[in-house]
């Protein structure tokens, strides 16, 4: 599922390594089209020209005529005439070049992952790039869940069943489960295992993290011919506009939100973000959003806006009422 989180800071800094990688690369390419460019760059015609007309006033101290950066620009093709000294592309240091390292290995050996092939070339290219450095110790701080991961990972390996204790967010409930692996994926930066779960009679996606407690079951992992991998191309949750769509606005202190439960779109307002997020049960939604504080404010639907003020109203009135 599309998310749009479009933070200034980390925008800025993306634009930043791209400027700093345009001029060597258009050095190499004297020219070039400006569509093939942009092709090439992952960008839009539009953002490389916006690129271009920035470089125009950037370069050396003294920011005089044969300081900054100069270039040609005939038509639909451009070339680089004076680079002001960034004529290399940026290098990775070595903690960066650890860090890929490290993280294309777990990538390349998580179960489910598609396109392993172009995985193990982008490893391979880096790994010769960094040369002995591919083989230093490096501290990497793994996801808190790490652990639980590979044993999971394991017990699926061996197809065994598994029994499951685990916390449905969209629900707000804890239930017992006993479900058939079928195989563990990364998707949107979160492991999941995707399993036959026999409470449901139907294939259902089991994040890690949500995952209380869990057992490996003597049992072989049995998954009926029903049992078919999902499309996950587009994320693991597909609200439909059946749903309700509840809108925030959400202050710095409470935007974990976004990244705990599946939203519809993130949109910066100023020191707060405009959310919206479709719920399977408002009930839910009342119960989440009335806990947060009052650094969330809920702006729809009327029906959950009436649900939380009068769910506000009773509690003042119990402290209104005095003691007898």
């Amino acid at each position: 599922m599309p998310q749009q989180r479009g933070a200034p800071p980390k925008a800025s800094a993306d634009r930043l390594g791209r400027l700093l990688n345009l001029v060597p690369y258009l050095l190499a390419r004297p020219g070039i089209a400006v569509a093939d460019a942009a092709a090439g760059l992952g960008i839009t015609e539009q953002q490389l020209r916006a690129d271009l007309e920035l470089l125009w006033v950037c370069g050396l101290p003294g920011y005089g005529p044969g300081d900054l950066i100069d270039m040609v620009l005939d038509g639909d093709r451009v070339t680089i005439t004076y680079d002001a000294g960034i004529d290399r592309p940026l290098r990775l240091t070595q903690d960066e070049a650890l860090a890929l390292v490290v993280a294309l290995r777990m990538l390349a050996e998580t179960p489910g992952t598609g396109n392993r092939d172009v995985i193990e070339r982008a490893l391979a290219k880096i790994e010769s790039a960094a040369g002995d450095l591919a083989d230093a110790p490096v501290s990497v701080r793994l996801p808190a869940n790490a652990e639980r991961l590979d044993r999971i990972r394991a017990a699926v390996d061996r197809g065994h069943a598994l029994h499951l204790t685990y916390y449905t967010a969209t629900r707000d409930e804890t239930t017992e489960r006993t479900v058939d692996p079928m195989r563990m994926l990364m998707v949107g930066g979160k492991a999941y295992l995707e399993a036959w779960c026999r409470r449901a009679e139907a294939t259902r996606m089991f994040r890690i993290d949500r995952i209380d407690a869990w057992s490996e079951l003597d049992e072989a992992a049995r998954p009926p011919a029903e049992a078919t991998p999902a499309d996950v191309s587009d994320g693991v949750f597909h609200p439909g506009p059946e749903l309700p769509l509840v809108t925030l606005r959400v202050g710095r202190g409470s935007r974990w939100i976004t990244e705990y439960y599946p939203v519809e779109s993130v949109r910066p307002d100023g020191d707060e973000w405009l959310v919206s997020m479709r719920v399977t049960d408002l009930g839910w939604a009342q119960r989440l959003l009335s806990s947060v504080g009052p650094d969330v404010t809920v702006t729809g639907p009327p029906e959950l806006l009436e649900r939380i003020r009068a769910q506000a109203t009773t509690a003042l009135d119990q402290y209104a009422t005095p003691d007898r």
